[in-house]
């Protein structure tokens, strides 16, 4: 199960070791069917991950001082929906796969969940010598397996104020190998204060700002030490952008302050199943595939976050809790200069 903790970091696949020992199998009912089956498992693992990297991109709506820089950590728990643990298979939408015990429709994890019995599919394929046959395999579980019910983000953020009202954002998640898996991310964003343009000597104590960030998560997973099919540069790569908007709303006292936003995500996902699969009945008949295929999808919605900041010189703490899709808690540490 250690491969679906890793997937939390961006591996969004067939990623445990059942999935993987069943992958001949799945490329043997056709790429078509493959593809299809991946679509349905990846979309909520995809969808979780793009709201989990845009959480608090602001700790305030209140801009700093011109040539202020804050460096912060972020910390990110987005919750998994007990919806988004499985989806509903219907065999008559695929060419070569059938329920083993005669059903035509029927729930089966996702990689955010966990099939509770084993699910039993026949797999049907054309040998060019024996004609038509058929296999059981199993259907992959998800990280469910392991108890896992969110999937958590880190990152490293800094903020700069070259002029008044206006402070030029990034974030950064180096890119770490561990084993099989190396995962990174980085992004950009630009928050201007509306009310900056008051005039100074104006004493209201709400501040309002626009935001506007870039995200961009990468992920690959190295297949061959795991994998029982043979072939070659064997891998997984996972890959997602999105853009978020937002418009904040905050109080302007020195101390604490509450802030609140609401704003729009829009994310576009591509996983690739890449390198040489021999894919074979292990008697005969062997098929080389390459690149397997690519599921592509898109993350959109609205997000809204209500929030709150402690600030003691040059030290703070924001903790806030966003309500979408996908909702989630984060915690900030702040050092302001």
């Amino acid at each position: 199960m250690k491969n679906a903790i890793l997937f939390l970091l961006a591996v969004v696949t067939l990623q445990n070791v059942s999935a993987q020992e069943n992958l001949n199998e799945l490329l043997a009912a056709g790429i078509n069917d493959s593809k299809r089956f991946a679509e349905h498992y990846i979309k909520p693992a995809n969808d979780g991950l793009a709201y989990g990297i845009n959480n608090n991109w602001s700790n305030s709506a209140k801009s700093q001082k011109k040539f202020g820089f804050t460096l912060s950590l972020v910390g990110n728990a987005t919750f998994i929906n007990d919806e988004d643990k499985q989806f509903i298979m219907n065999t008559d939408d695929y060419e070569n796969i059938r329920f083993k015990d005669g059903s035509v429709v029927k729930p089966v994890a996702t990689a955010l969940g966990h099939n509770e019995e084993d699910v039993i599919v026949e797999v049907t394929y054309d040998d060019p010598i024996f004609g038509e046959q058929t296999t059981d395999i199993i259907l992959p579980t998800g990280i469910g397996s392991a108890n896992v019910n969110l999937i958590p983000t880190v990152f490293l953020q800094g903020s700069f104020t070259p002029f008044k009202g206006t402070e030029i954002k990034a974030r950064y998640f180096p890119k770490v190998e561990q084993e099989d898996v190396e995962v990174g991310l980085y992004g950009f964003g630009l928050q201007h204060e509306f009310t900056s343009w008051l005039p100074a000597d104006n004493n209201f104590p709400v501040a309002v700002s626009g935001l506007v960030a870039y995200t961009q998560l990468n992920g690959s997973y190295n297949l061959i030490n795991t994998s029982n099919v043979e072939g070659e540069n064997q891998r997984v790569e996972t890959e997602t952008k999105t853009m978020l908007y937002q418009l904040i709303v905050g109080t302007n006292l020195k101390i604490f302050n509450v802030y609140g936003s609401v704003g729009y995500l829009d994310g576009q996902n591509e996983t690739d199943l890449l390198g040489r699969y021999r894919v074979s009945d292990g008697i005969l008949f062997t098929e080389e595939i390459v690149d397997p295929f690519s599921v592509e999808s898109e993350t959109t919605g609205v997000v809204a976050t209500v929030g709150a900041q402690v600030k003691l010189g040059f030290f703070g703490v924001n903790a806030a809790y966003t309500i979408a899709d996908f909702s989630s808690a984060s915690l900030g540490m702040n050092f302001s200069f």
